[in-house]
């Protein structure tokens, strides 16, 4: 009820009115049943963007800090995350991938829209980083298709480390479900999620028109928190 409240009546208006959205390849996604879909990460607001846009009801994986913060603030941030169809994974120690993996098949058993940032975290400088294999091996364990979706124009609403957001107009474009049933009984080789992984990054950059960067984002961070440019990384010319 709440995801719905929020999406019609609390935030989507002011969502549109700040956004000015529009939505390309919407027949792209299932009426139903399940599937996977895999979105470029820009900003936080992807995650109210893309459910906005959505007529089905669309789930995230989150990281459990979100919902464990103490006080009144941790409340109502748990509270309010739990009602936008996000659900928390430890993201720390060996058993992280496979909670994530649990999570997330059980969305997808239900016949649910589940949705990854394959870069695992926001990109720094609006370019395209290196997918991780989670995706994949979802994808190939469960034999879920996977919808590319670009997010367009949300690094410009909301910029790393701004609070106040700046209105300008946002694209979500939606691409054709991939089709990785090649690759069945497979899940598990590296080299298989490898491969799955990076078609995936290509067809995100193909829709999305962004630049790819062959590295991790999560690489770039400094240990304050802030990012350090792919080319002081890799040498010019590597991106």
């Amino acid at each position: 009820m709440w995801y719905f409240i929020f999406k019609y009546i609390l935030m989507g208006p002011a969502l549109r009115l700040m956004g000015r959205p529009r939505i390309e390849g919407h027949d792209n996604i299932p009426k139903a049943g399940s599937a996977l879909i895999a979105s470029n990460h820009l900003a936080v607001v992807d995650s109210f963007y893309l459910p906005l846009m959505v007529r089905r009801r669309i789930f995230f994986l989150a990281k459990s800090e979100y919902f464990t913060t103490p006080g009144l603030k941790g409340r109502f941030q748990k509270w309010f995350f739990s009602s936008s169809g996000q659900i928390p994974i430890d993201r720390s120690g060996a058993s992280a991938a496979a909670g994530a993996l649990t999570a997330g098949k059980r969305v997808l058993d239900g016949g649910g829209l589940l949705c990854l940032y394959p870069e695992g975290t926001r990109s720094p400088d609006g370019r395209l980083y290196k997918g991780k294999t989670g995706l994949a091996r979802m994808a190939l364990e469960t034999g879920n298709p996977v919808i590319p979706v670009a997010m367009i124009g949300t690094d410009r609403i909301n910029p790393p480390g701004t609070v106040l957001p700046r209105p300008t107009r946002i694209t979500v474009k939606v691409g054709e479900p991939m089709d990785f049933s090649r690759y069945e009984g497979m899940a598990g080789n590296r080299f298989i999620e490898r491969a799955v992984a990076d078609e995936i990054q290509y067809a995100l950059m193909r829709l999305g028109g962004q630049q790819y960067v062959d590295v991790y984002a999560a690489k770039l961070k400094n240990d304050d928190g802030s990012y350090t440019k792919a080319e002081d990384l890799m040498g010019d010319g590597a991106a």
